[in-house]
């Protein structure tokens, strides 16, 4: 059997983006992942996009609740593109994703961020059965938001994730599909940024959210893919921050 890193290599190096004319992505993340400080971190790898080159992106809510998101690709053409309205800053600069083993891997971002994230992600019964339901479906059907409504609301309970929403709208107002294909649960993390360490993995007190993006409870690392509606400069908002000069 495949360990996870080479589950998620070869996801790297064969990502392809689905038929369709909305805004695809293809690739892997940490849904979230909360901390006994209050803060909140999350990951996206897109190795294709359909809006721009592949990229890395951390999002960082601190304990204040304001979010920030780090890209390694200009915010117009990365997540800053559907979830800048919601954020106190977007910035772009260097990440790097190394696998330091089968079942673990290391975020950073250097400079004046200095943000150091490691990761250990593993397989459990649950992970196993959503997995093996998750590849079996055609590709049409998650592309349906009323499966995906009710895929989000089932799962939530059963991973003990707290809400999960697969549909529904960004807070730049696209509507967004996300399309799951493997999944393991996060089972150790330690994070610092600027040398504050960020504690043990515990969810928050009151789940947090970004539009109807909600932010799971505990730490779900997906391979699959997502896709938002098409930008339309009438109803859904740029990609710059709120305040940003």
């Amino acid at each position: 059997m495949k360990t996870i890193r080479a589950q998620v290599l070869e996801a790297e190096q064969s990502a392809v983006l689905g038929p369709g004319d909305d805004e695809r992505f293809s690739g892997y993340g940490v849904m979230g992942l909360s901390f006994s400080s209050g803060h909140v971190l999350a990951m996206r790898r897109f190795p294709v996009t359909s809006v721009g080159p592949g990229y890395r992106s951390v999002w960082l809510r601190r304990p204040s609740g304001s979010w920030t998101i780090y890209a390694d690709a200009p915010p117009a053409v990365s997540c800053a593109r559907y979830f800048g309205a919601a954020l106190e800053a977007a910035v772009q600069c260097p990440i790097t994703v190394i696998w330091t083993g089968d079942s673990a891997f290391s975020v950073r971002i250097g400079g004046d961020v200095d943000l150091a994230w490691d990761l250990e992600l593993a397989s459990t019964p649950v992970t196993r059965a959503m997995t093996a339901v998750l590849a079996a479906l055609p590709a049409a059907v998650l592309e349906n938001t009323a499966v995906l409504k009710a895929m989000g609301a089932a799962s939530g309970p059963a991973l003990r994730a707290g809400r999960l929403g697969l549909t529904g709208a960004v807070p730049n107002g696209q509507g967004f599909r996300a399309k799951p294909r493997r999944m393991w649960f996060v089972s150790r993390s330690s994070a610092s940024l600027a040398g504050q360490d960020f504690g043990s993995l515990q969810p928050l007190r009151v789940q947090t959210r970004l539009g109807d993006f909600w932010i799971p409870q505990r730490g779900i690392f997906l391979i699959g893919a997502s896709s938002f509606d098409a930008f339309d400069p009438a109803r859904h908002l740029p990609a710059s921050v709120p305040g940003a000069a």
